[in-house]
């Protein structure tokens, strides 16, 4: 898993347009064609799986809503996104400021169940499956975070989605990625507290 300290680019860019990175180990990915453009994200759905984490990124712009890129994490790279989502944003912070915060939704009378959610959203055939992952690049300019999520596979790594999400939108999904994997931790405890506790042979059989 690797977040994003140096700052990238040419000396002649636009001294506004940054690009923190911060990099825990060297690493380089391709980037295949079909994924260099990305996807524009206006929010994130995030789910736990048997096995791994469902990261559904959202595009809210047009009617219905629609799945722009879905990820799937193992449960271990988890935490590792956390902490280099944290970073990141603390980085964005010491350049920039506080993001801006997205203005409040009316307060609904329930909070609608998932299949109410997916029922309203359309998932194209081609985001069904989604797009391992088991590492992350995030970068950012002072308007958005652009997110290259990777498949750290023999015999090199590649990115296998690429997301961009506003600024405003940012802290949110480390908020919806915290609670979630809290809750997934809480699930687990409970798990192994309900198991039996694991016999030792009897001497002398």
């Amino acid at each position: 898993m690797t977040e994003t300290g140096q700052p990238t680019g040419n000396p002649g860019d636009d001294p506004n347009r940054q690009s923190e990175q911060v990099r825990i180990q060297h690493l380089s990915a391709r980037v295949p064609e079909r994924i260099s453009r990305g996807a524009f994200s206006t929010g994130a759905i995030v789910m736990t799986g048997g096995t791994e984490f469902i990261i559904d990124f959202v595009q809210n712009l047009g009617t219905p809503a629609s799945i722009a890129a879905r990820v799937i994490m193992p449960h271990a790279c988890m935490p590792q996104f956390i902490e280099a989502l944290r970073k990141n944003l603390d980085i964005y912070r010491q350049r920039f400021g506080e993001p801006p915060a997205v203005p409040g939704n009316p307060p609904q009378a329930r909070q609608p169940s998932a299949q109410e959610i997916y029922d309203e959203l359309k998932l194209p055939d081609d985001q069904l499956s989604g797009a391992y992952a088991n590492g992350v690049m995030i970068g950012h300019t002072p308007s958005e975070f652009k997110f290259d999520f990777l498949t750290n596979l023999f015999p090199s790594s590649a990115v296998s989605a690429r997301v961009f999400l506003s600024v405003p939108q940012v802290p949110r999904l480390l908020h919806s990625l915290q609670n979630t994997y809290n809750q997934f931790l809480q699930r687990v405890q409970q798990q192994r507290g309900q198991q039996p506790p694991p016999t030792s042979p009897q001497e002398g059989k």
